[in-house]
């Protein structure tokens, strides 16, 4: 119980991003697709919003989408970009959904400082949509990468 715990512990400061975090990247870049704040409030819902505007962090093992095993593709939750395939997802045991490698081409990559050392944030390349991290403690059986994606940043296409 106590190794659970602590290792829930470091996942929390070491895993994923803090709702302090600004996109850097996101104002350095013309994406195509482009909206108004006003516009994106209509279209995401206030947790989305949070996560894929303003660079939050939704709570470890909250979304549901960790746990989904079915075959298909994860879409960018606003503006259907696909991203990463369910054939590179693994359970990192993070508490949210984990990929080995994305779409390439479809994911954009910038710095983020504002822990106080730096980690690679990722984005939708098509709405700067701001969807996690990645870090260099995946499957060293595959790519060696753990991107690590907030649930409510993505939306599930099932192949069936």
């Amino acid at each position: 119980m106590k190794h659970t715990l602590l290792a829930l512990l470091l996942s929390l400061l070491f895993s994923c991003n803090t709702s302090a975090q600004k996109i850097e990247t996101k104002e350095k870049e013309t994406f195509s697709v482009t909206k108004t704040e006003t516009q994106w409030k209509e279209q995401l819902t206030e947790k989305q919003y949070y996560v894929l505007r303003k660079a939050g962090t939704e709570r470890p093992f909250s979304s549901p989408l960790n746990k989904n095993y079915k075959k298909g593709v994860y879409h960018c939750a606003a503006c259907d970009t696909p991203l990463f395939k369910s054939d590179h997802k693994f359970d990192s045991g993070t508490g949210w959904p984990s990929f080995d490698r994305e779409i390439e081409g479809n994911v954009t990559y910038g710095s983020d400082n504002n822990l106080g050392y730096s980690r690679d944030e990722e984005h939708c390349a098509t709405c700067g949509g701001h969807l996690g991290h990645l870090f260099n403690d995946g499957p060293k059986e595959t790519t060696g990468k753990r991107h690590c994606i907030n649930g409510v940043a993505l939306k599930f296409v099932s192949e069936e």
